[in-house]
């Protein structure tokens, strides 16, 4: 990857990489994980990411002070999964402006081996004590900016 002058000199940082095992209560009646699932599956990639740029609250903390909030999530579903699977998600920033992110996140199959469902999630940095949105603090902005935000989807073994 070839840099410019404005650009970070270092490499990027791989995007965060989570496995959750299929539960057999996720089955539907149709026979496949049931939709609902995989929002519960993107909202421990995003924690996970959150964690990992040092943005996720513990215990009292998320009563005051700058947090994230969840905008809205989407997925599209490309491929039935069924018990007994395991799902690797890959979270990886796109889109950063001054107050928001988009989290992207790549759900692989194990055991059919391919891209089962994507994800993504607008994250917006929510001031507790005011009750009003507030730009991203500093330091969080500048490790989800560290990231690769360009991951190619079609790669289960980052």
């Amino acid at each position: 990857m070839q840099h410019t002058a404005d650009t970070n000199a270092h490499q990027p940082q791989q995007p965060i990489v989570i496995e959750i095992p299929v539960a057999w209560g996720e089955m539907d009646a149709f026979g496949h994980v049931n939709n609902v699932a995989y929002f519960r599956y993107i909202e421990s990639s995003r924690v996970a990411f959150c964690t990992a740029v040092g943005w996720m609250p513990t215990g009292s903390q998320g009563q005051a002070g700058v947090w994230p909030i969840l905008h809205s999530a989407q997925i599209r579903f490309r491929s039935p999964v069924v018990y007994p699977d395991t799902l690797k998600i890959i979270a990886h920033p796109r889109e950063v402006l001054e107050d928001r992110f988009t989290l992207a996140h790549d759900l692989f199959s194990e055991r059919q081996g391919r891209l089962v469902a994507q994800g993504s999630g607008i994250i917006v940095s929510f001031d507790f004590s005011t009750h009003a949105k507030a730009p991203l603090p500093a330091s969080v902005r500048e490790r989800v900016l560290s990231f690769d935000r360009h991951v190619p989807t079609n790669n289960p073994h980052h």
